[in-house]
């Protein structure tokens, strides 16, 4: 299979790679893929990827992406982390209405109740229109913030 993505380390970039995988600088992941990096250039081993991912313990897929990291960002976004931009998943509420659910629960519970479950506030916070709609877990999720 013909490779889309050629790593090809300059003399400093391989220098720095051998020195964090023989001090074993940094974290397991950190080197590993300095290990990785270092078999997959070109103008080195010239590793496939299959035996490189069965050598060091992952997936194929893994060096697949870290050659491709290595390509299009550079050798330090590659060796590192990516810490990412945003969610997964979009927050729900706002900031304002998330303070609108807790002060609804610090109020006084609905008649016939002792005590606020997620399940009442939810409901309430919908019938307030503080919201279009909202799961308990949401609400729970809040109030965790809260304590």
């Amino acid at each position: 299979m013909r490779k889309l993505y050629i790593v090809r380390l300059t003399k400093q970039e391989r220098i720095e790679l051998q020195s964090v995988v023989k001090k074993l600088k940094g974290t397991g992941q950190k080197v590993r893929r300095a290990q990785i990096l270092l078999k997959a250039d070109a103008s080195g081993p010239n590793g496939i990827d299959e035996r490189i991912a069965e050598a060091y313990a992952c997936q194929t897929r893994t060096v697949e992406r870290l050659r491709q990291r290595f390509v299009e960002h550079g050798c330090d976004e590659a060796r590192n982390r990516v810490v990412r931009q945003e969610p997964p998943v979009e927050k729900r509420l706002t900031g304002d209405q998330e303070a609108r659910i807790i002060a609804t629960r610090l109020g006084p519970t609905p008649q016939g109740s002792n005590n606020w479950t997620l399940r009442l506030l939810a409901r309430k916070v919908v019938e307030l229109a503080m919201v279009d709609s909202v799961s308990y877990e949401t609400v729970r999720r809040t109030r965790k913030k809260m304590a």
